[in-house]
């Protein structure tokens, strides 16, 4: 997959924040990846995504049909799985208000997730601010290739949760996969005053290939030392049907730990529970 024409950015000086996003859908739920792991948060998933992973386990944030566009979906309890229909794309104003109604209830932060939410870096330019006065925290869940798009929203963010995408994880090819995550790194500046929290997830597939996990973690250890590193063996889903055993995922720690400090070895918790 060529990735230079779709993350290419018209000029800063022509641009205005958009107003409007499309939405798949708002709801509350249990954070269960990385390292907020368990934590409470209100979720909200964008359309749209420059990468097409084999495993992903989010395809209605890929694809539509031709036409009109399909409603999202707003939760109007938290945790109680209740929704209503989002037209899209969806006003600032309409997802704030479903943003502050599950707010009702404690939640730890809002993620921003997708698909890959800094596509609708625009949107988001208008909307975080609007989120931080209303005393909410962001929490941007993101592919880490689109730099330029997080340098315009990375001063809202409160935490990044930024995976490494080695094509043989993924399935999906990027020859330039590590100038962008360098350039990525370099934006959210983890260890500049005021920079959100950063840390990493590497969801690992049977075929990964050790040459490039190894630059990976040698990127991980050169630019973000101080953040840590989740390995997230891949959940079986769609084309891919085979997890890494247990020995591999040991091994691929084991290898990881040479170049950061901080490695955990997790599964995706919220699909152990069932839940969103």
């Amino acid at each position: 997959m060529d990735l230079g024409s779709t993350l290419t950015l018209p000029a800063r000086t022509a641009e205005r924040p958009e107003t409007r996003a499309r939405v798949v859908e708002i709801f509350s739920s249990i954070q269960g990846e990385a390292e907020l792991i368990g934590v409470r948060q209100i979720f909200l998933r964008f359309f749209g995504c420059n990468l097409r992973c084999a495993w992903c386990d989010s395809p209605e944030t890929l694809t539509a049909p031709k036409g009109a566009l399909l409603p999202g979906r707003v939760e109007q309890t938290p945790g109680r799985a209740d929704f209503r229909s989002l037209p899209n794309p969806a006003p600032r104003e309409a997802v704030l208000e479903a943003v502050l109604r599950l707010a009702r209830a404690p939640h730890h932060s809002v993620s921003l997730t997708g698909g890959e939410p800094l596509l609708h870096a625009r949107f988001l330019q208008s909307f975080l601010p609007e989120l931080r006065r209303a005393g909410l925290r962001a929490y941007l869940e993101t592919n880490g290739l689109l730099p330029d798009h997080l340098a315009r929203v990375v001063d809202q963010v409160d935490w990044i949760s930024m995976d490494l995408k080695p094509p043989s994880c993924t399935g999906d090819p990027c020859p330039d996969w590590l100038e962008r995550h360098r350039e990525f790194l370099r934006v959210a500046a983890s260890g500049r005053p005021g920079a959100p929290r950063l840390f990493l997830k590497l969801i690992v597939g049977a075929e990964a290939e050790e040459a490039e996990l190894r630059a990976a973690f040698r990127l991980a250890a050169r630019e973000a030392p101080e953040a840590s590193l989740t390995l997230q063996p891949v959940t079986p889903f769609g084309p891919v049907a085979v997890a890494p055993t247990l020995e591999a995922m040991l091994d691929w720690h084991a290898l990881a730990s040479e170049y950061v400090a901080e490695v955990r070895l997790i599964p995706q918790v919220h699909k152990l529970l069932s839940i969103l």
